[in-house]
């Protein structure tokens, strides 16, 4: 008994308030705590073709459970956590978590497209949310924490539409994640950066605490 109170007293103190994450396609993030600087190797953009570099926006709930998924990916450079999709032309943590500004916690993807490609993306975003929860994701609620996929053209558009759809025929049912023109995307304070490296207990214990990898 004593040792059950002291591990819910832990978790309860160890949590951040970003959220709280099963993803109804399934996730397979690597859930390790061994040397987990080293599972986020990026390539350096001043190896990349400036012509092949090309950047995707996804929401996905906090945005500190989003960047991993990403980050293991063969020819991703770089993921940001930030906001977007909102009116306040300065956001603030503490704002956006207050669902006053109207943006989304989301991930900014820079790759390099002749490694991977904009669909490749998608299949790893939509095995990383729950896209049936139209009141956030998870334990995160509010339209802060809303799902989305924040198109940058027409071809990617069309890509997210269609996958949209495919989630919905393989599930059965209505798929509440949005599909909209990207628009200004605001990189999130510092401290939220690469969260899961810099953070390895208080991630793994939130992260499990919400459920994302059931």
């Amino acid at each position: 008994m004593l040792k059950r109170f002291l591990a819910i007293a832990i978790l309860c103190c160890s949590l951040a308030s970003c959220g709280w994450p099963t993803s109804a396609l399934s996730s397979d993030l690597d859930a390790t705590d061994v040397n987990p600087v080293a599972s986020k190797t990026k390539d350096s953009d001043a190896t990349v073709d400036p012509a092949n570099q090309a950047t995707a926006i996804f929401a996905g709930g906090c945005f500190w459970c989003m960047e991993g998924p990403f980050d293991k990916i063969d020819g991703v450079i770089s993921t940001t956590s930030g906001y977007t999709g909102g009116t306040d032309p300065n956001p603030t943590y503490g704002h956006v978590s207050a669902g006053i500004t109207g943006h989304a916690e989301a991930v900014q993807v820079v790759y390099d497209a002749s490694r991977v490609d904009y669909a490749t993306l998608l299949k790893t975003f939509w095995v990383n949310i729950d896209p049936l929860d139209s009141k956030g994701q998870f334990c995160d609620k509010g339209s802060q924490y809303r799902s989305g996929i924040f198109y940058g053209s027409e071809a990617e558009k069309e890509l997210a539409e269609a996958s949209k759809a495919e989630a919905a025929e393989r599930l059965g049912k209505t798929i509440v994640t949005e599909v909209t023109a990207a628009s200004d995307f605001y990189p999130a304070e510092d401290y939220h950066q690469d969260y899961y490296i810099n953070n390895p207990v208080r991630y793994k214990i939130y992260r499990t605490g919400c459920g994302r990898d059931r």
